[in-house]
């Protein structure tokens, strides 16, 4: 529907009197008890038509404020700290004796492992043969999301490998996983850095964007030629917060939001992830990892013991080292296996007990604009923005909350862009994991700046929006045929998550 300008100022005018009766409209509640909500400047495009969401913002101001939505953990694990150390702290409501084991558990998690076996750090010896780094907090610092500079080896980031039709099998020579470094004499299996390829395009209204496209470079390989079947995936590091709310989410309220068939015709298909059972005898539920390819933080966690450091675990108890690495095979370890069960069980305590920042100003005008263009460019259909957790979990607080974690824990296929052509489980090659929003908008606070998507490709929020394709390829269009004012509300409400 064509709105002429002089309609549109019209009706600006009478929307804008009903607003006056709040001093500031970002805070202030209007008769009622309803927010108000600042209607964005809209301009017209290049033809002089008015933009195609004019009529429908003016049908539906405002918008109104959901009680308690600032609280993304619930009220018993949403955490005040806004700092850098924001994805640091436990739930207000923790018990002196849950602070201890969450306590335990970080230094688990923070302090440094020596390589092989060690006589004086007998708890903290078995780093090795080859790994990525020295600690969990290596690659999670403050809790966060590490990324490795530009033009530098990837040590924090990792390079997942395999060969075969779907990348599943371990890549002869080098086994799952890349590993930057040695021990001892042990060579490191080899470097790997990105270079990006620079594609640009331009939003609806003219204005021009610029993303990168990132190609895997390898170099000082020590162990022979890579496979020619070769398929890789990088993934970045993630924030390490809400774990054990996530753990804690039902896998019946997981599935309600399956729809792998596309029976309601939207478009979106999301689909769960089932993970073979290390027993065989079996599969479970995926919900952690860049492709849910992890159904507990238990096995995460004994995962990246084995994977990211080389320290071997009673659920991993083999080391990471293949045939042809005779150095590896035959150095030092730090016993059978290198860490505890005890220690895998703090540190999944530690996880489970992170707490999530309280949301910034969700009750602002701009930012419920935000979360207006949020839902209609559909980007609520994945990122799921509230759900409740079990009636029963590893811990009091973690049972029964409503949670707005923005993410469903199912897989999507995220387009030919964003492939890596790597199967995980039952993931394809095209298939992502929702990521979970909460905290999105403190990484930067936290690290200084902040990466987006699974490899770091995205410099800021917008380029990763920019990036969906496949089934949020209709989203992404949406956003970007947004005027500027109103692509800036939806980032504004990114960053206030």
């Amino acid at each position: 529907m064509y709105i002429s300008p002089i309609l549109k100022n019209v009706c600006l005018l009478y929307v804008l009197s009903f607003f006056l009766q709040c001093a500031d409209p970002r805070i202030s509640l209007c008769k009622g008890g309803g927010v108000c909500s600042v209607l964005p400047v809209l301009k017209e495009n290049s033809s002089g038509s008015s933009d195609s969401t004019v009529e429908r913002l003016l049908e539906t101001v405002p918008w109104e404020y959901e009680d308690g939505e600032e609280f993304s953990a619930g009220r018993n694990m949403t955490s005040s700290e806004l700092g850098d150390r924001a994805f640091l702290q436990f739930g207000p409501v923790s018990k002196l004796s849950e602070i201890s084991e969450f306590t335990i558990g970080q230094s688990v998690f923070d302090v440094p492992w020596t390589p092989g076996f060690s006589a004086s750090l007998p708890d903290r010896d078995g780093l090795g043969p080859i790994f990525h780094r020295d600690s969990c907090l290596g690659c999670h610092e403050k809790n966060g999301r590490n990324f490795d500079p530009d033009g530098t080896r990837l040590i924090s980031s990792l390079v997942r490998l395999g060969v075969g039709s779907g990348g599943n099998d371990p890549e002869p020579n080098y086994g799952n996983q890349l590993q930057p470094n040695g021990v001892g004499s042990v060579p490191a299996e080899g470097n790997v850095i990105l270079q990006y390829d620079t594609i640009t395009g331009n939003f609806g209204d003219g204005t021009g964007y610029t993303l990168r496209s990132p190609k895997i470079v390898f170099s000082g390989l020590n162990y022979g030629a890579l496979a020619s079947d070769l398929k890789t995936s990088v993934r970045m590091t993630q924030q390490v917060i809400g774990l054990g709310l996530l753990e804690s989410v039902s896998e019946e309220t997981i599935l309600s939001f399956a729809d792998p068939e596309d029976k309601d015709k939207n478009g979106i298909t999301g689909r769960p992830n089932y993970i073979r059972d290390l027993s065989g005898s079996g599969k479970s539920l995926g919900r952690f990892g860049w492709k849910a390819n992890m159904p507990s933080l238990k096995r995460q966690n004994s995962a990246a013991f084995l994977g990211d450091l080389g320290i071997t675990n009673p659920i991993f108890s083999t080391q990471n080292c293949t045939s042809i690495q005779t150095l590896c095979l035959s150095a030092a370890n730090g016993g059978s296996p290198e860490v505890s069960e005890a220690k895998i069980v703090a540190i999944t305590k530690y996880m489970q007990l992170v707490a999530v920042p309280i949301r910034r100003k969700a009750y602002y005008g701009n930012i419920l604009e935000g979360k207006r263009m949020f839902h209609w460019a559909g980007c609520a259909n994945c990122h799921i923005p509230k759900m409740k957790t079990a009636s029963t979990s590893s811990f009091p607080q973690l049972a029964s909350q409503t949670i707005r974690p923005f993410t469903d824990l199912l897989l999507h296929d995220m387009g030919e862009g964003l492939a890596d052509g790597k199967e995980d489980g039952d993931a394809s090659g095209n298939e992502w994991r929702t990521a979970p929003l909460w905290g999105i908008g403190l990484l930067e606070t936290v690290h200084g700046e902040a990466r987006y998507l699974h490899d770091g490709r995205a410099r800021t929020l917008m380029e990763a929006i920019l990036w969906h394709g496949g089934e949020a390829e209709k989203s992404k269009n949406f956003v970007k045929n947004l005027n500027q004012d109103l692509r800036d509300r939806l980032i504004e409400y990114l960053e206030s998550l």
